[in-house]
């Protein structure tokens, strides 16, 4: 069994000394630095680091006794995290169900430190689907006239199960920015093209239209404006002339399921610091 650890994730204003002053806090506390890894954005003069270590005192009251040095003695944003936890996680989902069951297998083998607690659909298709794998199915049918109506019943049954993290598997509905703002949880989409190219519906169509060589799958934090969150992940595959739009679909589904998993994965883990609708990614 692993021994439980920390996981700091820190950014703020630059200064000289940094790294130093946080493993000489760790170190004087009997502790010990098992993975640590910082980047500087020069431009913006702005430090970012994630920093793992095994506590020697009790976990929960060092972890706290770290975010409070960050925040006064450093001037720096944290975010404090132990591997032990198991963040809920809700899966919202149309009709398409690739992701969707990848999605779920990886849970349930254990691949991801988190824990799905229920799936939010505005299709009913995958109900029995649910059902098999024993997760709470909640179908709440979304048109123009009802959105704000079904997304209030979305936002109530996420707090319900407490979730702390939304994955949307091939979800195809745009976030209302009310939802976004009250939602109070970070939420994880997959888009089925290399953003920024492609946005919006059909991109297999629309790569296949323009002949492009490559094709690929986008993970990104989900805003209110339509494919336009912070990536954090993307892969891409290559494709000729011979290959039909059932080709680019067949091989974009592959790609969305593997750039889905490693998005929730490396949130799950502690990986992410999000700045200016960017990402730096640990990995």
């Amino acid at each position: 069994m692993k021994t439980p650890t920390i996981i700091a994730l820190l950014h703020g204003p630059d200064q000289p000394g940094l790294v130093s002053r946080v493993s000489s806090w760790i170190f004087l506390r009997g502790s010990n630095i098992v993975h640590a890894d910082q980047h500087e954005d020069p431009e913006a003069g702005i430090f970012f680091q994630r920093v793992e270590w095994s506590p020697s005192g009790q976990i929960d009251e060092e972890a706290a006794n770290f975010e409070k040095f960050a925040s006064e003695e450093l001037g720096m944003k944290a975010k404090v995290a132990k591997s032990t936890d198991r963040p809920k996680v809700a899966l919202f989902v149309s009709k398409t169900d690739h992701c969707f069951h990848d999605t779920i297998l990886r849970f349930r083998s254990g691949e991801m430190a988190g824990e799905l607690s229920c799936i939010i659909s505005n299709h009913d298709v995958l109900a029995e689907d649910a059902k098999r794998y024993g997760l709470p199915f909640h179908h709440i049918p979304v048109s123009k006239d009802t959105k704000a109506e079904a997304e209030a019943a979305q936002l109530k049954i996420v707090h319900e199960h407490g979730a702390e993290l939304i994955v949307m598997a091939r979800y195809m509905q745009v976030l209302s920015d009310d939802l976004v703002n009250k939602v109070g949880c970070p939420v994880i989409n997959i888009h089925h093209s290399f953003l920024p190219a492609f946005a919006g519906g059909k991109p297999y169509h629309q790569a296949h239209l323009r002949g492009v060589k490559i094709i690929g799958a986008t993970a990104h934090y989900a805003t209110a404006d339509l494919d336009e969150g912070p990536i954090i992940h993307q892969d891409v595959t290559r494709i000729n002339h011979r290959n039909a739009i059932p080709d680019l679909i067949r091989k974009g589904r592959d790609l969305e399921k593997s750039v889905f998993a490693q998005a929730i994965r490396l949130h799950l883990d502690n990986r992410i610091l999000v700045y200016n609708n960017r990402t730096v990614v640990f990995d």
